[in-house]
């Protein structure tokens, strides 16, 4: 594993002299428009992992995205490899069809020390709740980013994130009414306490994600990456492209359904992903928005 090859893989060809905020916004921003949050390994018979070595040469060296569990792991070796001070913690993801926060820390994020002041640093939510940049933890602030303002809230030990956005465009009438599409202005993300985690904490929950009938990842074949202007997704066979237009408060929001036949042009074109299996797309019922 050597970092120089991770900043090829991401674009960062800038110098550091240390560990400081301007750097860690910089990598962050490179890797979530290099990286996508993809779950595809799960719907094309591989399994993922909580070995770092296996998830380095997938994201690294064969090009591929991943989850949470992937991208920010990854990230937490990043971090300490550039000196940074970090903590891993787990958070639990909104549901949208329970209204509630999940039973489990499902979701791995980063907490980053900076001159005496912390950030969460997560690389790996996806589409339109993905931070471009990390998120100063000070509770009740706007932070705002190019995909709306974030907000982190604090009730005691818990944490929470929440989005504020901008009312959504839908260019193709027939998916004007779609599920897909988060009609939401506010929106609550995930919540969170300052527990550190290990990696083994995640082990449980990395086997029920892809396996249980339950867990949206089973349900939702899901590819999703930010591009200098918005972010684009594929959900099942339906392929999104959002341009956000933050001078109209408004986001652009285009989508088409692809037949089986484009989803490899479309992984290769739009998201620079080969799959060395053939994939089978699913786009069943679950809790999943834009």
């Amino acid at each position: 594993m050597d970092l120089q090859e991770y900043f090829g893989r991401i674009g960062f060809g800038g110098t550091y002299e240390r560990p400081d905020l301007a750097t860690l916004r910089t990598v962050h921003q490179l890797h979530v428009m290099s990286v996508p949050f993809e779950n595809l390994s799960i719907h094309c018979g591989e399994r993922n992992t909580v070995d770092l070595q296996i998830i380095y040469e997938k994201i690294v060296r064969n090009r591929r995205g991943g989850w949470c569990c992937e991208n920010n792991l990854l990230f937490s070796w990043v971090l300490r490899e550039m000196g940074y001070k970090y903590t891993m913690l787990g958070s639990r993801v909104f549901n949208t069809l329970k209204n509630d926060f999940g039973p489990m820390d499902s979701h791995l994020i980063n907490m980053v020390e900076i001159d005496g002041k912390s950030y969460i640093a997560d690389l790996s939510f996806g589409v339109s709740c993905q931070i471009w940049h990390p998120l100063e933890m000070i509770a009740g602030k706007d932070q705002e980013q190019p995909a709306g303002i974030f907000r982190l809230l604090n009730d005691g030990e818990k944490w929470m994130l929440e989005k504020t956005g901008r009312k959504p465009l839908v260019q193709n009438e027939a998916f004007a009414n779609s599920s897909i599409v988060d009609k939401r202005l506010t929106k609550t993300i995930y919540s969170f306490v300052l527990t550190p985690r290990g990696i083994d904490h995640f082990l449980n929950t990395t086997e029920y994600l892809q396996t249980s009938p339950e867990s949206l990842f089973t349900q939702k074949s899901i590819c999703s990456l930010q591009t200098p202007t918005g972010f684009r997704a594929l959900i099942g066979w339906t392929f999104s492209e959002v341009t956000f237009n933050p001078e109209q408060d408004t986001d652009i929001v285009e989508i088409r359904d692809v037949a089986d036949s484009e989803i490899e042009t479309i992984l290769k074109e739009k998201f620079h992903i080969v799959l060395l299996k053939k994939l089978t797309p699913i786009n069943n019922k679950a809790a999943y928005k834009l």
